[in-house]
């Protein structure tokens, strides 16, 4: 598998793009700023990009999403939300927060708890962990997981925003995250990564 990490925007956003060594065909997952840079990596790499993930809403993940999706032909896929909710509800909401829809394209994909994402030799599957947003998944295949702001090295994502509820992130890493293997290596949307074990061992947040 073909793995890179950016650090992107003014609040460090961790953005992940994963491709098949076999077929150079992949996915950026949080693509939050600097479209140019994560194009010159994907030029750099020699892939193509079929889909862009966000795991959540939050202006810092998808800020890049226009200008990729108008670069490579993507779809854009973002997690549905609760049950019960308008399937994509919340990143129209945030697109209208952030100056209107044309700065966020409509989702092509929406993505529930136990979808799956395949790329050729690539599968990953969708784990619906919401707390630090209503519309927040994780992806987990392969050994490793993207977290989102769901879990972070030592940390947890914030619970003070509208639509948070550290209720709601604390079942999601108990229930989805931690049940995962200790070995899971974890990248998380800000920071450094680490594994399921470290964190079910020393995270002081969630015990």
């Amino acid at each position: 598998m073909i793995f890179e990490a950016l650090i992107v925007g003014f609040i460090a956003t961790n953005c992940y793009i994963v491709a098949s060594d076999k077929t150079r065909k992949g996915m950026i997952i949080d693509p939050g700023a600097e479209s140019k840079a994560i194009l010159k990596k994907i030029e750099d790499l020699k892939i193509s990009v079929s889909l862009i993930v966000v795991t959540h809403s939050h202006f810092d993940h998808i800020g890049a999403v226009k200008s990729l999706k108008e670069a490579t032909g993507a779809r854009f896929a973002v997690g549905t939300g609760s049950e019960g909710a308008t399937p994509g509800a919340f990143v129209k909401l945030v697109a209208a927060m952030s100056g209107g829809s044309a700065r966020v394209p409509e989702p092509d994909l929406l993505l529930k708890d136990s979808d799956k994402i395949d790329i050729d030799d690539l599968h990953f599957e969708v784990l619906f962990t919401p707390g630090h947003s209503p519309d927040e998944i994780s992806l987990y295949g392969h050994g490793i997981l993207f977290s989102g702001d769901t879990l972070f090295n030592a940390g947890i994502g914030r619970t003070d925003f509208p639509g948070c509820s550290y209720k709601q992130l604390e079942n999601s890493i108990k229930s989805k995250l931690y049940t995962l293997p200790d070995s899971t290596i974890v990248y998380p949307g800000h920071g450094p990564q680490t594994t399921i074990g470290d964190e079910k061992r020393g995270n002081p947040f969630i015990r």
